[in-house]
């Protein structure tokens, strides 16, 4: 039975309230449109997106060695890593047009089905990843090892897919 200090039921009040705010922000934004020339952006998060997608391997290959220090350190840095994505996702959205996606037949289909289930999947995985560090800050270790899991592969799915949502849409940026 889980028993949370009043302050830690705060905390995951505000994950949800976080978790609901940052899909609705970036469809605000999507909607608005801001001066600035910021087209270099997607090369740059698409390097964002692989590098978290590495720190998370190596994070899982340190806590299965026992090391948790460094585990520890690399989940902050993909988490800092994420969030950097996510500026510069909002940023270049907010200041540019959409790029459309050219590709015909099978391949068009293939190019919607990963965004698709992208986008579906990183809605989904801000609370997880939340929830997740929640459980590691007040050291539920049960907890944390129960959902942690779930979080790498969706993580890893998001980061991964992300990359190649980059390379089949990269030849038609403008």
């Amino acid at each position: 039975m889980e028993i949370l200090t009043r302050n830690q039921k705060n905390i995951k009040k505000l994950i949800t309230v976080i978790s609901v705010l940052i899909p609705l922000l970036i469809v605000i934004l999507f909607q608005v449109k801001f001066e600035g020339n910021f087209s270099f952006l997607p090369h740059i998060y698409a390097v964002i997106n692989a590098s978290t997608a590495l720190v998370l391997i190596l994070a899982v290959y340190f806590i299965k060695n026992g090391n948790r220090k460094m585990h520890e350190l690399l989940v902050k840095i993909a988490f800092l890593l994420s969030i950097t994505f996510l500026v510069m996702y909002i940023l270049y959205h907010a200041t540019s047009e959409e790029t459309k996606f050219g590709g015909d037949g099978m391949i068009k289909y293939l190019y919607f089905f990963i965004l698709i289930t992208h986008i579906i999947s990183s809605i989904f995985l801000i609370p997880l990843v939340l929830h997740t560090y929640f459980r590691a800050y007040i050291n539920d270790v049960k907890g944390h090892k129960k959902i942690a899991p779930i979080t790498f592969i969706l993580w890893e799915y998001v980061a991964i897919t992300g990359v190649i949502v980059y390379l089949m849409i990269s030849p038609y940026y403008q």
